[in-house]
């Protein structure tokens, strides 16, 4: 009898092993899935982002084109200012 249940408790121990492995695999093959997922989003968020660089750096470029380009007017205006000025000290 004491045999038996010695046999007994062998196979409870050895099914809750068998039960604790399966679960493992288990989280084993879900965290590499994650892995995967991670790994796939992390290259479309590059790829998104190497796109954002690209027009990140346009925008810089035109926003110093219109920088300049304003400057030119504003010295251009500053310019037909002085002009009119001349013009109307010199009827007064």
């Amino acid at each position: 009898m004491a045999a038996k249940a010695a046999r007994e408790a062998e196979v409870d121990e050895f099914g809750a092993l068998e039960e604790k492995i399966h679960r493992t695999v288990e989280l084993l093959k879900a965290a590499r899935e994650a892995r995967v997922q991670a790994e796939r989003e992390l290259v479309r968020l590059r790829g998104r982002r190497s796109g954002n660089d690209g027009e990140a750096a346009a925008l810089r470029r035109e926003l110093i084109d219109l920088r300049r380009e304003r400057e030119e007017v504003k010295a251009r205006v500053e310019r037909i200012l002085k002009q009119i000025d001349q013009l109307t000290a010199n009827e007064s």
